[in-house]
């Protein structure tokens, strides 16, 4: 059996931990040992979760985003060449494209270049009209529809996050402008710690109704945000705490009216021709999460991707304003984000992207376990990808960074 060690403990490899050999939820019913609940609070842990990651909607609450008239993909096969792309890790390991696939536990990847599929494989639980969990590229879509509504006057970004919602007038929030909350530059007494059970995110998930057991605090996500304190000054570095994106996306909601699933129904998943349903998890009280809620199938995902390529116009329609786009791909203050994220030179942050200010001037929506919407408009190349990485944390980058580097290298030859 192919193995892999991650901060200390050993996994099966990506072919090893394939949730069809192990048997996953099959069966009528399935085994008791074959079984994966909500309620046993396990649905997450690995290997269960590479068959969780595409199942959300049977674990938990969700609302929907309904598509409308599907608009497939021109495609162009490039699948021979694309797999037999070789690169070099962050490690100074040799790699092949389709081996890294495995080795970084992907789940599906798509692959547009100028606006067709070139590439484009399913591993595991995932096919191709299956929703899967986006985790935290949620954010990103949620970022640029708050964006586009400050562009459109709808918000105003240099107002603080009371005078929107006066009943966090004595959070966290109570000083805090909508544009330092875009930009993740709050002072929040809060960790995103994916692995400390006492964590900020951790207690953000247990009033989201996300963790089953063991828990008796605030029963919505609005509850606890009230509850969250301010620590340090706002605007003086990055602080990345998905709490954030629950505040802006409670100011969108609040201000326009609409949820967001409403919002993405009507402002992209119905335009762009998306060809299937997405779905957003929610809370007790009916709100939904911006900030990790969001299962798509990947060509959805990667429509997305196109649309930001394309400057927010999609076949001639101008959907997203292109100056919000191009404040995007500038990116945020380099100084401040270097402060609180050491780890990641040359990037930064802005209204909810990773900006990688790299030779193909790239910025990417990221999530947990794996999930990256990367687009890359010097080679003409978006790529979404979803994965089940047994660790939450970035441990696919050391992989997946050279990988897109040299895949976008190779597209704009």
């Amino acid at each position: 059996m192919g193995m892999l060690e991650f901060e200390g403990k050993g996994y099966p490899d990506g072919r090893d931990s394939d949730p069809r050999e192990f048997g996953w939820m099959h069966g009528a019913p399935p085994p008791p040992d074959k079984r994966i609940t909500f309620e046993s609070g396990r649905f997450l842990h690995f290997p269960q979760i590479r068959w969780s990651l595409s199942h959300m909607r049977e674990l938990a609450a969700t609302a929907n985003v309904e598509r409308g008239q599907p608009a497939p993909f021109e495609r162009r096969d490039r699948a021979a060449d694309i797999d037999a792309l070789t690169f070099v890790d962050m490690n100074g390991r040799a790699r092949r494209f389709e081996d890294a696939l495995y080795d970084s536990y992907a789940d599906g990847l798509v692959v547009l270049h100028r606006g067709r599929i070139v590439y484009e494989r399913y591993f595991g639980a995932l096919e191709p009209h299956l929703p899967h969990s986006c985790f935290s590229v949620t954010k990103s879509f949620a970022g640029t529809l708050t964006a586009a509504f400050v562009h459109e006057g709808v918000l105003d970004d240099t107002k603080t996050i009371p005078h929107y919602l006066p009943e966090l007038g004595s959070s966290a929030w109570k000083d805090a402008t909508l544009r330092q909350v875009m930009d993740m530059e709050t002072g929040l007494a809060y960790t995103e710690d994916y692995v400390d059970e006492n964590s900020g995110v951790s207690a953000y998930g247990r009033s989201f109704g996300w963790r089953p057991v063991g828990y008796d605090g605030p029963k919505t996500m609005c509850d606890y945000l009230r509850t969250v304190s301010k620590e340090g000054a706002h605007g003086e570095k990055f602080a990345y705490k998905t709490v954030n994106t629950e505040v802006m996306a409670w100011v969108m909601a609040r201000v326009t009216g609409r949820s967001f699933a409403e919002l993405l129904h009507e402002r992209l998943w119905v335009p762009l021709g998306c060809e299937q349903d997405a779905y957003i998890r929610i809370d007790p009280a009916g709100m939904q999460s911006a900030g990790g809620g969001l299962s798509a199938a990947l060509r959805d995902v990667a429509r997305f991707g196109e649309l930001m390529r394309c400057k927010g116009d999609w076949k001639g329609k101008q959907l997203i304003p292109e100056s919000v786009v191009d404040d995007v791909q500038k990116g945020g203050n380099q100084s401040r984000f270097s402060k609180g994220a050491p780890g990641m030179p040359k990037y930064s942050y802005r209204s909810m992207w990773w900006v990688t200010h790299n030779e193909l001037d790239a910025f990417e929506g990221r999530g947990i376990h794996g999930q990256r919407l990367y687009v890359a408009p010097k080679a003409d190349m978006v790529v979404a990808r979803f994965a089940s990485h047994p660790v939450a944390s970035s441990m696919n980058d050391k992989i997946t960074l050279p990988q897109m580097l040299a895949l976008g290298k190779m597209l704009r030859e």
